[in-house]
């Protein structure tokens, strides 16, 4: 694999600053959280910002005294920089990706990086080509309780696991208009929740493949939301793995939950079982529990502060010259084409 230099910088004192040079491109809610924190780790420098909304710009640019705002992207990638952090709406996620790829700079997206699996495949291409650094924000893998549930699984503690259970219920949808359009999002909830999913179960399962048995998309509450008339608000899937372990997974916005969210991830053995699961509704505390008949273990809890965890890792490995990942992109079109495969099972291809 060819090394990826990192540019160095000189300081006004004088001294070469090794440290990766990074720019933004959308810094929203999640785009600005993101920055923030890796602002904050001291792994990257930021060079520039932009967002469609140039006050969003500016606000970003200044948590970073001197750094270019702009709405444009190739005003961006005039800078140089060594990596581009996207956070835009889903439509753009590709095409924006590309392009900083085509001009040689590595790439931290939010989820989905395609809209499906001809638009990521279209993606990894590109990074392969350009040697680069890809990675997408699958955030739920750098929890301590996801990373206690897999440890718990390698060491054997479960016995020979024989299924996995995972679901992600919002009591309330998304905000933003663009998520219920088909050709902005590439899907609802589906896509919106359960890439996270489907992401943890083939990542715990260390699988090569999954074919989907059966599928259900709904659009339960469309008549009370015709802004999301387009993608599903309810999902079901049945998949096996490639070892023949059933995965299950159920998904949904705007569903009675009796709480913001609920979140749970499960593998089931012959010893134990074993679950991730939120904390009293919240998106961010998380606990592990071994179950052993009917007794219960608790392996890790809150507080953990794991947001920033995969972008940091991303900066870390960039710092060090890393390029092109083929592992992690045979996951990411793997990840891809199984939503593709849930899609078209539920009739619901796009």
């Amino acid at each position: 694999m060819k090394a990826v230099s990192v540019a160095p910088v000189i300081d006004q004192g004088g001294s070469v600053d090794r440290r990766p040079r990074i720019a933004f491109l959308g810094v929203g809610w999640i785009g600005a959280m993101r920055m923030k924190s890796l602002l904050k780790s001291g792994f990257a420098q930021c060079c520039g910002v932009a967002d469609a909304d140039r006050g969003a710009a500016l606000r970003a640019a200044h948590l970073a005294p001197g750094t270019l705002a702009t709405t444009s992207l190739e005003k961006l990638l005039e800078l140089e920089p060594d990596g581009l952090v996207i956070a835009t709406p889903s439509a753009a996620h590709a095409a924006q990706a590309v392009a900083a790829l085509q001009c040689g700079v590595s790439v931290f997206c939010q989820k989905p990086l395609g809209r499906d699996g001809a638009e990521t495949r279209s993606v990894l291409e590109a990074a392969r080509r350009a040697d680069r650094l890809l990675a997408v924000d699958l955030c739920y893998r750098h929890t301590a309780a996801i990373e206690a549930v897999r440890d718990a699984a390698a060491a054997g503690q479960l016995g020979k696991i024989y299924a996995v259970e995972l679901v992600f219920h919002n009591a309330y949808g998304p905000d933003k208009p663009w998520f219920g359009r088909r050709s902005a999002s590439g899907g609802g909830c589906l896509l919106d929740l359960g890439t996270h999913l489907l992401d943890l179960a083939l990542w715990l399962t260390d699988c090569d493949a999954a074919c989907v048995d059966a599928a259900t998309l709904l659009r339960a509450g469309a008549a009370l939301r015709p802004a999301c008339e387009e993608v599903e608000d309810f999902a079901l899937a049945q998949l096996r793995t490639d070892t023949g372990l059933p995965v299950r997974l159920a998904c949904s916005w705007w569903i009675s939950a009796g709480c913001a969210c609920a979140i749970e991830c499960t593998l089931y053995g012959t010893a134990a079982s074993v679950s991730m699961r939120n904390v009293g509704g919240s998106f961010y505390d998380f606990t592990a529990e071994l179950r052993i008949g009917s007794e219960t273990r608790t392996l890790v809890g809150p507080p953990d502060d794991w947001g920033p965890r995969a972008i940091n890792r991303w900066a870390q490995r960039l710092a060090c010259g890393m390029g092109f990942d083929p592992a992690g992109a045979r996951a990411l079109q793997r990840l891809a084409d199984t939503l593709d495969e849930i899609y078209a099972r539920a009739g619901g291809a796009r």
